[in-house]
């Protein structure tokens, strides 16, 4: 599945492969409501044409108006929308009112068409489509641009209006594998889809899986989760598997399988006491080493006092962003 950033990115390249020049745009940060997360992607030619979005709103329109009529024609600039006076007029920086409330930052960059601008964008396209997370660097004095080997998890952006360098976490779309169907899964489902999660769920008991209701952008697959999630290229760092069937035949062996990937969030539901016990039962009978089954968030979710399956689905996928954002326990 490709999600808008890559093909936003397609786009990009296909338009410079024309001769023509295009301006690349990021979303650092927004205050306020904003259906675009930072580090989304948005690409538009001199002609005002545009795949991806900004805001889904003015901005763009904003944007589109005043790239027709010829501005942004440095090689890089954060452009924020709305805010304090005082935040445009520093370098590498500018500001723009507009009249629909909130706050959004935007890194604009200008790219002619080159084999150097070429081969940048087939790398953050490489790492779109691939399996491990790459920092993009973007330094706002002369546009220079470099990618680099990224951590596990961590924030998205890194910019402050004073620093030089705006640092951009790149890589696959992010997965959630459920692995088994049950009310707190479908819960779990819903949440991940609005989350922009690509979302598969794995189940062989036709007996549990008839009648459910999941949203049409899931993926349903009917075989042992255990299996779907060691196949090869099923599961990167920015993968999430959860299992939350109280079926041991189908959490277990989820667990198992997850803990040998790069899975950056592997978690299985359960109470203090049978979490316990599962821990004793996979270092027992499923030969995990202890460092193995520290990989595994049992109980999984935040703490909440959550009761209902929604609510048991929203402490789960809470947790499973705070990791993927990078968050300590102790921050949220």
């Amino acid at each position: 599945m490709q999600n808008l950033d890559y093909r936003v990115v397609g786009q990009a390249m296909a338009w410079l492969q024309e001769g023509r020049t295009v301006w690349l745009c990021t979303v650092l940060s927004t205050f306020g409501s904003s259906p675009r997360e930072p580090g989304s992607l948005m690409v538009a030619n001199a002609s005002g044409e545009h795949l991806g979005s900004l805001s889904g709103g003015c901005v763009e329109e904003d944007f589109l108006e005043r790239l027709v009529a010829g501005e942004y024609q440095q090689p890089a600039v954060v452009v924020r929308y709305g805010g304090p006076e005082d935040v445009g007029g520093k370098p590498g920086t500018a500001r723009v009112q507009l009249p629909c409330g909130g706050i959004l930052e935007v890194l604009v960059e200008r790219m002619v068409a080159s084999e150097e601008n070429l081969a940048h964008l087939e790398q953050i396209k490489a790492a779109l489509g691939g399996e491990h997370d790459r920092i993009r660097q973007v330094r706002l004095a002369d546009g220079h641009r470099s990618l680099s080997e990224a951590d596990p998890s961590g924030p998205q952006v890194q910019w402050h209006p004073e620093e030089e360098v705006v640092r951009i976490r790149v890589g696959p779309v992010a997965r959630l594998i459920l692995a088994g169907y049950s009310s707190v899964a479908e819960a779990c489902a819903g949440f991940a889809v609005t989350l922009g999660y690509q979302v598969v769920l794995c189940d062989p008991r036709s007996e549990v899986t008839d009648g459910m209701n999941l949203p049409d952008a899931v993926a349903f697959i009917p075989q042992l989760p255990s299996l779907y999630i060691a196949s090869p290229g099923a599961c990167t760092p920015s993968t999430a598997v959860v299992a939350v069937t109280h079926d041991p035949r189908i959490d277990d062996l989820a667990m198992m399988a997850a803990v040998k990937t790069s899975a950056g969030y592997i978690g299985v539901m359960g109470s203090r006491r049978t979490s316990q016990a599962r821990a004793e039962r996979l270092a027992r009978t499923g030969g995990l080493a202890p460092d193995e089954i520290g990989r595994i968030h049992m109980p999984i979710g935040l703490d909440i006092g959550s009761k209902t399956p929604a609510e048991i689905a929203l402490a789960i996928m809470a947790d499973v962003l705070r990791v993927r954002r990078g968050r300590d326990l102790s921050e949220v």
